[in-house]
């Protein structure tokens, strides 16, 4: 039995700007078959086992001809498979949609089009361009700047296009810009009238070139603008000065490497986007429960005498976490703690034991072990029995000083952090062009874990590489990991938050411009 190809528009470049529908037609597929311009980090949710398939065209070569993609959909629907094909922007605006889908329906393939967001209005919308404009612009007009100039005029009726509508947006149209304004002012249009070219439109590279009919190719020569781009043409393009808004974000034009494990990264990654910047998650930590049977009988112990503890330390978010799993996994009452004064390092871990009902000690003004030691103290006293929910690789040094002050210490491993399985080709093609221009680290485990895949994916020199941009740390110990690992530190938190941490990814970009 046949499988089924969804033709899904990717939007832009933006991950964030595909369809609801679209993402769920990537999570469900078996293959996905994707080019150039559907941003490789949509890859990244798709389930696991599905098979990915480059397809991509650049202006001087193709990866495959478009019969032979046409052959390759029909193929493995034929195979039983549920297929994307994933193209950028909108599979029918110039997306050769209908040769894909003609094929599929003379083969009896079912197939559905899956609309995206196309970069003919959503790329002018970035560089603050509305492509219509109640007194400048009531209509609009999209067309091919792909083709060669005897394949432009066999395909568009200069004489029409030229003053039909108030905008004229081309597509691929950069290396023909010269003939373009030249068949427009030829064709009636003013040299005066504004255009702009909006290169890598929704993504970190996005670049936007201003000028006129009668400049605009000495300027592209200039600057040695490259594909891809949008061509805007008309009196819409004067509303960039007051309407242009993603270049003016503390974040824009930064590609930010996310290094934290998946189920935390999530924070991290919307204030990075929030701020106009484009985050690449790569998750280096995996936390997982212990399998050790000792671990486990010794967690066990801990737990069915809860009631013996004075203090509880939690040092991690992950900390919390596992240890009310342990807890429900045993058929603990957290009532078995009553005694217990229950102490946390930084807000996002009181955080996480507020939302369970439990208010932690008063926070340490230093968000480590050392600040909890500053604040706490004084309370301890000898003898009292002290418990540390903790992963496999946290530091030694706050059991090591509350046995100095003579507490009675039991440590259990409530969770292990590993490697996770997955490599991403990707990023090892951004480093090494520099694509990525900030790299963040918020625990000395994702300086080591970073490294360590880095390595396993076959980068000799991982330090090297990742030198090439700016380095970023929550606070001085993942600091002085990171640079004991031979990476440059641009800059380190002020606190060890998240928070902070923004703050100073922002700094460094205002910085930088």
């Amino acid at each position: 039995m046949a499988g089924k190809v969804y033709l899904v528009g990717a939007g832009p470049g933006d991950a964030r700007l595909i369809t609801v529908k679209g993402l769920q037609c990537i999570e469900i597929a078996d293959v996905v078959v994707y080019d150039r311009l559907a941003n490789p980090s949509l890859l990244k949710s798709m389930k696991k086992g599905a098979e990915k398939i480059y397809v991509g065209k650049k202006p001087d070569r193709h990866t495959m001809k478009q019969e032979e993609i046409n052959q390759l959909l029909v193929d493995l629907a034929l195979q039983g498979k549920t297929v994307v094909r994933l193209k950028g922007g909108d599979p029918t605006i110039f997306g050769r949609v209908s040769e894909e889908a003609g094929l599929l329906r003379r083969s009896g393939v079912p197939f559905e089009i899956v609309p995206g967001v196309t970069a003919a209005i959503s790329v002018p919308a970035y560089a603050g361009i509305p492509v219509t404009h109640r007194e400048l612009a009531s209509s609009l007009s999209i067309i091919t700047g792909h083709e060669s100039p005897e394949k432009l005029d066999h395909s568009i009726k200069w004489d029409k296009v030229t003053n039909s509508t108030g905008t004229l947006v081309f597509m691929m149209g950069v290396a023909k810009i010269g003939y373009i304004s030249q068949q427009l002012i030829e064709h009636g249009r003013s040299p005066d009238t504004p255009v702009a070219l909006i290169r890598w439109g929704t993504r970190a590279e996005q670049e936007t070139l201003t000028g006129t009919l009668a400049d605009i190719e000495a300027k592209v020569a200039a600057a040695k603008f490259q594909p891809p781009a949008v061509i805007v043409v008309g009196e819409a393009v004067l509303q960039r000065e007051e309407l242009k808004w993603v270049e003016d974000l503390p974040l824009f034009g930064r590609r930010v490497l996310v290094t934290r494990s998946r189920s935390q990264a999530s924070v991290l990654v919307r204030r990075i986007e929030e701020l106009g910047g484009e985050a690449y998650e790569l998750p280096v930590i995996e936390t997982v429960l212990p399998t050790d049977p000792e671990v486990l009988k010794h967690t066990e112990q801990a737990l069915s005498s809860l009631e013996q503890f004075d203090w509880v330390f939690f040092t991690s978010v992950n900390g919390v976490e596992f240890f009310f799993r342990h807890l429900e996994s045993a058929g603990t009452d957290i009532r078995s703690l009553h005694k217990a004064r229950i102490a946390a390092v930084g807000p996002a871990t009181k955080a996480a034991l507020a939302a369970r009902g439990i208010v932690a000690e008063s926070l340490p003004e230093r968000y480590q072990a050392e600040g909890l030691v500053e604040q706490l103290g004084e309370m301890w006293k000898p003898g009292q029995k002290a418990l540390l929910p903790r992963g496999n690789l946290a530091r030694s040094w706050l059991p090591e000083v509350l046995r100095q002050r003579k507490l009675d210490v039991t440590e259990i491993i409530a969770y292990e952090t590993v490697l996770p399985g997955e490599d991403d080709e990707e990023l090892l093609k951004l480093l090494e062009e520099g694509g990525i221009h900030i790299v963040t680290f918020t625990s000395s485990s994702t300086v080591t874990n970073l490294i360590a895949i880095l390595k396993r994916m076959g980068l000799a020199e991982p330090a090297e590489a990742l030198n090439k941009a700016n380095i970023a740390c929550i606070g001085p110990i993942t600091a002085r990991t990171a640079e004991e690992a031979g990476l440059r530190v641009s800059v380190t938190a002020e606190e060890a938050t998240i928070d902070s941490l923004i703050e100073s990814l922002s700094g460094l970009n205002r910085k930088s411009k």
